[in-house]
């Protein structure tokens, strides 16, 4: 097959264009990626290097703060537009006299007068010119440099402002700056000093040399023949002052004002004021140099009310981080959290709410260790008579030696299956109660119910359980779960009733107040024989001589005692003084229940 020419020249060049448009955008994903990767590192070095600590941010904050009321002061005041627009005022007033004086000097050097009948009938009214020009055009009052030269001189110097004149034509007649009185120079001029001293200052003045704002036109020196070149002379010939702001290379302002010298409505030449270069800007300077200065002292102040600052919040949130971290490294003694709590700030309502936390921790810790140590007691009881029994059973001989051991290994197995489900139970209490919305509970009929089952069971031993008339007038409501309150009741009615002797009686009584609900479970049993201090310890039992050792596994009590704590309550126990019994009290908080409108 044969190749062509465009198969030759064409496809190439548009496989280099892909190439090409390919690489490039390799090219900027990998100059983004980059970029990208610089801007982490540049905000990871600010965050190390100026927030690193509450102290720095606090230090850093607050010279922002500073330094953007400094940087709106110097940018954007009106200082240096009311300066330059009181400078345009007083030159345009220091030239209209300037002006006044020249045009009262012009005179005419002529002995003759002749009249041009011409002009005379070419004249219209309110022509600018002058009452002598239709007589002659040599007449114009003219002005003479040499007459005007001392009067410039006297009315010039003191301003320290630079004046020109130009005649009709544009053409520079005197110029301040070349004026000589008898050999010497009308004014030295003082060139603008180049910097402050001050390096920062410098480089500020030097920034906002740079920065946009003023958008003055180029300064350019003319020629003394190019007058009508400067705009404002141009204006000022027509016969309207004329004031125009420039800079020149340097950035530095030049202000002029042109204003027509006129003698007898008929303008003979032009008064040009300009400024210095750089004189506007030295005001500027001074200006903000005194901002600056007591912007430098601000700082200051406030670099030291700062540290103060972070002294009374930063050194004790670094006192008290460095209190939690030995409380978490710290396993075998107490560490103390340092005590703020006379501050009414947050330092202080941090302080408190720290050492309250730590020693519920510390607390629930010990509480833990205990508990373990009590389940190991416990277990180990059970589990040494099984083993026992286990270890025993296969040398007896005897069918009643063998029930009997088969019997201990039940009631041990019983035993131990009973402990371990009172030892989950409450080992869980307290995340459940705190899973747990609370919610109203009535407590008198919750009460009821639980006085309804336990009658029926307590019948079958003899034993009646009564609901006693309840006392006081608000509702028996408070804030709770209902089936852990239920959990409590019928522990305590249950055992109230173990301990009751046939025909005896439970009475349960529920009294109101306006603060509080207390619950009283009274019975008409030996009472507690024991230590009452020890009631509602874990594991502690004080059964009554006809149940078996082992029936109960003594954390009921301590469940209960649990539960009524978790709700804010107490629970106590005592025994009767009017005759043998036991008595438990239960308190809890009143919930009060807004009634519905009808």
């Amino acid at each position: 097959m044969a190749v062509t020419g465009h198969d030759l020249q064409g496809d190439p060049p548009a496989t280099n264009k892909v190439a090409d448009r390919r690489g490039v955008k390799v090219l900027m994903a990998g100059l983004g990626k980059r970029l990208r990767i610089a801007w982490r590192s540049v905000g990871k070095l600010v965050g190390a290097v100026f927030f690193s600590s509450l102290a720095q941010r606090i230090i850093v904050l607050n010279l922002a703060g500073l330094a953007v009321l400094v940087l709106g002061i110097l940018f954007l005041n009106q200082w240096r537009t009311g300066l330059i627009d009181a400078r345009l005022q007083s030159l345009r007033v220091q030239g209209e006299i300037i002006a006044s004086a020249i045009a009262a000097s012009a005179t005419v050097d002529s002995d003759v007068i002749t009249v041009n009948p011409d002009r005379l009938i070419e004249l219209k009214t309110g022509d600018a010119v002058s009452s002598l020009s239709f007589f002659d055009p040599a007449l114009e009052f003219p002005i003479n440099p040499e007459r005007v030269a001392p009067l410039l001189r006297n009315l010039v110097t003191p301003t320290k402002t630079r004046a020109r004149i130009y005649d009709k034509e544009g053409l520079l007649i005197l110029d301040s700056d070349n004026l000589y009185a008898r050999g010497e120079v009308l004014r030295s001029l003082a060139k603008p000093q180049d910097g402050t001293g001050f390096f920062l200052f410098d480089w500020w003045n030097t920034l906002m040399a740079w920065l946009p704002g003023d958008d003055f036109p180029q300064y350019q020196e003319y020629g003394a023949d190019e007058g009508t070149r400067y705009p404002e002379v141009a204006s000022a010939l027509t016969g309207a002052a004329s004031a125009i702001v420039r800079v020149d290379a340097k950035h530095q302002l030049v202000v002029s004002v042109a204003v027509p010298v006129q003698r007898v409505r008929a303008t003979v030449g032009v008064l040009l004021l300009s400024t210095n270069p750089g004189e506007i800007d030295q005001i500027d300077t001074a200006e903000r140099w005194g901002i600056l200065r007591i912007a430098l002292v601000a700082a200051a102040v406030t670099i030291i009310l700062s540290l103060l600052l972070a002294g009374t919040i930063a050194g004790p949130l670094r006192r008290l981080a460095g209190a939690a971290e030995r409380v978490q490294n710290s396993a075998t003694m107490r560490a103390e959290i340092p005590d703020f709590s006379d501050r009414a700030d947050e330092v202080g309502h941090l302080s408190r709410a720290l050492r309250s936390m730590t020693s519920a921790l510390y607390n629930r810790i010990e509480a833990i260790e205990r508990f373990a140590a009590d389940v190991a007691h416990e277990l180990k009881n059970p589990l040494t008579s099984l083993r026992s029994a286990v270890e025993t059973l296969p040398r007896a001989k005897r069918a009643e030696d063998r029930e009997r051991l088969h019997a201990i290994i039940q009631h041990d197995v019983k035993r131990l299956d009973r402990l371990i489900s009172d030892i989950s139970n409450a080992s869980r209490l307290d995340a459940e109660l705190a899973r747990q919305s609370a919610e109203v509970v009535d407590v008198e009929k919750l009460v009821e119910t639980m006085v309804s089952i336990q009658k029926d069971l307590a019948a079958g031993v003899n034993v009646d359980v009564i609901l006693d008339k309840r006392s006081g007038r608000p509702a028996a409501t408070a804030l709770g779960h209902d089936s852990r309150l239920a959990q409590v009741f019928n522990n305590l009615i249950d055992n109230a009733v173990s301990f009751s002797p046939p025909g005896g009686a439970v009475h349960v009584a529920v009294l109101t107040s306006e603060t509080e609900i207390t619950v009283t479970v009274t019975d008409e049993g030996p009472g507690i024989r024991g230590d009452i201090s020890r009631i509602f310890q874990r594991f502690y039992t004080d059964r009554p001589d006809g149940e078996h050792f082992g029936d109960h596994s003594g954390l009921g009590l301590s469940i209960s005692k649990q539960i009524i704590e978790a709700h804010k309550g107490s629970i106590t126990a005592e025994n009767r003084t009017d005759r043998s019994g036991a008595k438990f009290v239960v308190k809890l908080r009143r919930a009060a229940v807004e009634k519905p409108r009808k």
